[in-house]
């Protein structure tokens, strides 16, 4: 029988969009949560709040996720603060729009180095802290699925993740730790519409048979079941949360 997970949760990214929901519907579900965030104390602060003021436990941490030094010490914070690890998500991340043609270097080693090192950080870290039976879940992305214009570098970095995750799942072999992506199609955060014009939206919502863009709340409801008692048996899979549009 798989061993519960420790009730405490790391999850980064979460001051807003998908991370604010996942943090959020993990404090409804019983779990201690420590908010990560990158820049933004007063959103994390403000998480924190919310969830304290519904009975549950919080604090909010600091951490660039592609600097492994703060990552260690986001980690270390975490155990301070609520013991033993047992649920980490990796939800922080950034998206740019860039075509091939034109895209700046720049643009692309930034993207590289949250979303692909930056998950290769938090993984190395969870991989030696997070104790025995518990959960790992990184977020990756439809577009890995679908080649899009513009998504390019954007789409790689998921891929990259995806492979990340799933080497993981294989290298904690024996410790009854699962180790999952969630792949959202569009979902209606600010990530999502910056940079968008109303036709864009427009078709981004009426891509899935459910004819709506996603919400933070079903992406965190997809990784409440993989942390959950009934997602024990889900490990090394990448499960693409889209409404049905690929």
């Amino acid at each position: 029988m798989t061993p519960a997970p420790t009730k405490t949760a790391v999850v980064t990214g979460a001051s807003r969009g998908i991370g604010r929901a996942v943090a959020s519907r993990l404090a409804r579900d019983g779990f201690v949560v420590v908010v990560n965030y990158a820049g933004n104390a007063a959103k994390a602060e403000e998480v924190v709040r919310e969830i304290k003021s519904a009975g549950a436990q919080a604090v909010a941490v600091q951490a660039d996720i592609a600097n492994a030094a703060q990552v260690e010490r986001l980690f270390t914070a975490a155990e301070r603060a609520f013991g033993a690890i047992g649920v980490v998500v990796n939800s922080a991340g950034i998206m740019k729009m860039l075509p091939l043609a034109t895209a700046a270097e720049e643009d692309f080693d930034a993207t590289f180095a949250t979303n692909v090192r930056g998950a290769f950080n938090v993984l190395k870290q969870a991989a030696t802290r997070v104790r025995d039976g518990g959960r790992i879940i990184t977020l990756s992305s439809s577009t890995v699925a679908m080649s899009l214009p513009n998504y390019g570098p954007y789409a790689a970095s998921k891929a990259a993740v995806e492979v990340l995750t799933r080497t993981l799942a294989n290298e904690l072999r024996g410790r009854q730790i699962t180790v999952n992506a969630v792949a959202p199609g569009a979902t209606a955060t600010e990530l999502f519409f910056d940079g968008k014009s109303t036709e864009q939206i427009d078709h981004f919502t009426k891509l899935a048979p459910l004819e709506r863009l996603g919400s933070p709340e079903d992406i965190a409801n997809v990784v409440a079941f993989l942390v959950g008692p009934d997602g024990g048996w889900v490990n090394g899979q990448v499960l693409r949360t889209n409404g049905g549009y690929v």
